[in-house]
This record gives structure tokens, C-alpha cells and sequence, in this order.
């Protein structure tokens, strides 16, 4: 069998599915008044970290080599899971490490459409680093991992969506989130799959992530073409190099993940594309090839940056430029917060000890759950009722009342 075949369903918590949960619910609605100023769900959390609604939390259930310094752990997730991803996207984890919770991002492994509720990250240790080595090297099955919910626009598009041909272009983990697109498209029975074209590239074969699963698919599915580049042998990917290997690349939607070198030479190859003039590959952007015949335009270029990005406040709107009271609902405390100022802030100027991490958005450190009200994301604008969630506080703002479990 395919090692990209389906895995087979397992329960996705001890008690039985849909029924568990509204058991838990109606339970934790009665015993309310009984726990106050716990709630129910706090007992629960201690008795059983995946039966926590209010911190979602799975169960380590496989760690699975990839290479010396890289591994994949596949995860049941709990309770609290809000459950659901687009392949492409990245999932927060919480580690404990010396009584204190690290949170860092890692792409989801695992086809979005899987009848299995496992998920799958796939991590590569940093050896400067003190989280992802504890990941790949001392992270056994049945280890708790606190989760976020999954996030980020890299994504492929939904199966009426998704354009008939498709480049990746990757190099070192960057073909993490590209594997989770290919597991999804494997599972799409319901039409065609597209014609999709991948370059990878990696420092030596025993360093390749998904080599084996990757030449596996490639030998199997009439869709799929790869290419594997090794760079400690051959010279890192280039524009020329797109074009030989991919010479329709115009014609292909493309998504591009690694290092900033690759991304920097693709953003400029498209850039080229727009601008006009000679490019690498001997045509010209200009529309026309040096024969005279005219070139197809270049489709769209999505990018995944592993890096932080500046954090610029999107511009407010009248129905949401006056921000609001938020109440903090274990200390009491109630303040105005201004709709430009993370809840992050407003809570720390209020005197509430408010968990923190990079306060960019990106580590997932400062998540607190939002018990009512509505929030406003600095980065884009989007105003959301995120009730019951967990929200990032230094990247959210308050759009009118609203209560926070702090």
C-alpha cells in the first residue's frame, strides 16, 4: 500500500465522539454555580488535559523519523480543538519546558481532508534552538501538547478553486506545507487531480524530508512531476532553472516556500515578469519571446516567509474606530482600551499579569480566551465574534464590550 494512503479512523478522545462532547457541555453548564470562580472545565483540564475546552490540548500518539535532525509527530487532538484546517497551514504548539510553556508554529503534515481527526507536523531541530530539538529528539508518544488553532493564508485553494496546473517550488522544510497540499490532493476523489510540477531542494538525499514518499508519489501518480535538487552537489535553484525544468511555468498558479535566498530569487523572476525587459531564461517579459512570438503573463506567486514580519496596523473603519470596555473576568479589573492598542497592552497597563511571547503575532505566546465580545486583528483589519476562542492579545483590539478570562 502507498505510504500516502489514508490512514485509518481512531476515536479522537476517550469518550464517544459527538456524544462526549455534549455530555461534558450540558455537564459544564450545570455545575457552573457549584465551581465558581473555577469552572467545571478547570477540573476537567486536571483530571484529563484532552478534555479541556478552554485550552485545547492532543496526545503525541507516533513520532516518526524523516531524517537524523527531523521528525513527524502525529497528534489527537482533544476536546477543546476547534478541529478543521486547509492544507497549507500552520498549527501553534505549546511545549512545557522546565515549568515554563513555549509556544512556536509549525506547518500541518497531514491532508486536510483525512476521515481521522490525527494531525500531523513534521519539525526540524534547530540546534541553537530549545524547542524543536525537545520535539525531534525527547517528545515521546502519550506527550502532551497544548494547540492552537490552525492558521494562515498559505493555502490551497478549496477543490472547485484549485487551478488545473499548479508549480511548487521548495527548498529544506519549506516543502512541509506543500507535503500537507499533496496528501489533500491524493484524498480528492470527487474530480481530476491537477497537473502539478514540484521543485525541491535540499542539501543532501539523507537530508531530504519525504524523499522516499515523495519518489513514491511520483512513480505512482500521473499527476505529479518532481524534481529533487541537491545542493551540496549542484548549485542552488535558479530562474534559469525554472524555466528548463518547468518551461509552462507562466501558465502554472505557484507556490513557493524556503529560505529567503529562493524566495528572493522568485519574487524577482515575477517581478520581471510584470515590469518587462530580459530576463535569465533569454525571453523577455515584455510579452515577447526574442523570436518575435508573444509569451503567456505569469500567474499568480504565493509566499511562506519562515520569519518575522513587521507588524503594521491596518487602517479602522467608523464601525469599529472606538474600541471598547474590557472586563477581565478572574481579576475583576475593567478598562477602556483604545481600538489601536493590543488587548495585550491594555492589560498589562491595567495591572493584569497577561501571558507574553514575541508580541508580533507570531509565537502564540500571549493567548488568552475570549469569554465575550467581538475583536478587531491589527495586521488585517477583520473584525470577528471569536467567542469561546482563544485569541493572540497582542495582535487583537477591542471592538466595543467585551470579556476576557483573565
Amino acid at each position: 500500500m502507498p505510504v500516502f494512503a489514508p490512514r485509518p479512523q481512531s476515536p479522537p478522545w476517550g469518550l464517544p465522539g459527538r456524544f462526549g462532547t455534549r455530555l461534558l457541555s450540558a455537564l459544564s453548564t450545570l455545575t457552573t454555580p457549584l465551581t465558581t470562580p473555577l469552572t467545571p472545565d478547570d477540573f476537567l483540564g486536571l483530571v484529563d488535559p484532552l478534555l479541556s475546552a478552554r485550552h485545547p490540548a492532543g496526545v503525541v500518539t507516533a513520532v516518526r523519523p524523516e531524517t537524523a535532525d527531523a521528525a513527524t509527530l502525529v497528534i489527537r487532538p482533544g476536546r477543546g480543538w476547534c478541529g478543521g484546517h486547509r492544507a497549507g497551514q500552520y498549527l501553534p504548539v505549546g511545549v512545557e519546558l522546565d515549568g515554563v510553556r513555549h509556544w512556536r508554529t509549525y506547518s500541518l503534515t497531514s491532508a486536510a481532508n483525512a476521515t481521522d481527526r490525527e494531525l500531523t507536523i513534521t519539525v526540524k531541530a534547530d540546534p541553537r534552538g530549545k524547542v524543536s530539538p525537545h520535539l525531534v529528539h525527547r517528545t515521546p508518544p502519550g506527550a502532551i501538547l497544548r494547540l492552537g488553532p490552525a492558521q494562515g493564508e498559505f493555502v490551497l485553494p478549496e477543490p472547485a478553486a484549485t487551478p488545473d496546473r499548479l508549480l511548487f517550488v521548495t527548498a529544506g522544510s519549506g516543502i512541509t506545507p506543500v507535503m500537507g497540499m499533496l496528501r489533500t490532493i491524493v484524498l480528492r476523489r470527487d474530480r481530476p487531480a491537477p497537473d502539478v510540477v514540484l521543485l525541491h531542494s535540499a542539501p543532501a538525499p539523507d537530508e531530504c524530508l519525504f524523499r522516499a514518499e515523495l519518489t513514491l508519489m511520483a512513480g505512482q501518480l500521473t499527476w505529479l512531476r518532481l524534481h529533487l535538487r541537491y545542493t551540496r552537489t549542484a548549485a542552488r535553484i535558479t530562474a534559469r532553472d525554472i524555466a528548463l525544468l518547468c518551461p509552462d511555468w507562466r501558465s502554472r498558479e505557484t507556490w513557493a516556500c524556503g529560505p529567503e535566498g529562493l524566495l528572493a530569487v522568485l519574487r524577482e523572476h515575477w517581478e520581471a515578469e510584470r515590469r518587462g525587459g530580459e530576463r535569465p531564461d533569454g525571453e523577455r517579459s515584455d510579452g515577447q519571446r526574442p523570436g518575435g512570438t508573444e509569451a503567456p503573463r505569469a500567474r499568480s506567486l504565493h509566499v511562506e516567509r519562515f520569519r518575522l514580519a513587521a507588524l503594521t496596523a491596518a487602517p479602522l473603519t467608523p464601525a469599529d474606530d472606538s474600541g471598547g470596555r474590557v472586563r477581565f473576568a478572574r481579576t475583576g479589573v475593567e478598562v477602556a482600551s483604545p481600538a489601536s492598542v493590543p488587548l495585550l497592552v491594555t492589560g498589562e497597563r491595567a495591572g493584569v499579569p497577561m501571558p507574553y511571547g514575541c508580541r508580533r503575532g507570531i509565537c502564540f505566546g500571549c493567548l488568552v480566551p475570549l469569554l465575550h465580545g467581538r475583536v478587531r486583528d491589527l495586521r488585517t483589519g477583520e473584525v470577528r465574534d471569536a467567542q469561546g476562542e482563544l485569541i493572540q492579545t497582542c495582535v487583537q483590539a477591542a471592538v466595543g464590550a467585551l470579556v476576557l478570562d483573565r
